[in-house]
C-alpha cells in the first residue's frame, strides 16, 4: 500500500468518524455532553483540513497517486 492510499484512508476514516461524533451529538440530550461531543467533531474537522491539504500535495507531487 502506498503512501498516499494510507493518507486517503485515514482521511475517510477521520470522516466517518466526525459523520458519527455529530449523529450521537445531535441525539444528545444532555447540554455538557452534546458541547463535549461538538468540540470533538470541530477537532477531528480540523485534523481532517489538514489531510485534505497534504492528499493535495501527494497528488501534486506525485500525480499518478491523484485520483486513487
Amino acid at each position: 500500500m502506498t503512501i498516499a492510499s494510507n493518507v486517503k484512508q485515514t482521511l475517510a476514516s477521520l470522516k466517518g468518524a466526525q459523520a458519527t461524533i455529530e449523529t450521537f451529538a445531535s441525539l444528545e440530550k444532555n447540554a455538557e455532553n452534546r458541547e463535549v461531543l461538538d468540540r470533538s467533531a470541530r477537532q477531528i474537522a480540523g485534523v481532517v483540513t489538514a489531510m485534505e491539504k497534504r492528499t493535495g500535495f501527494l497528488e501534486f507531487a506525485e500525480p499518478q497517486y491523484k485520483g486513487f
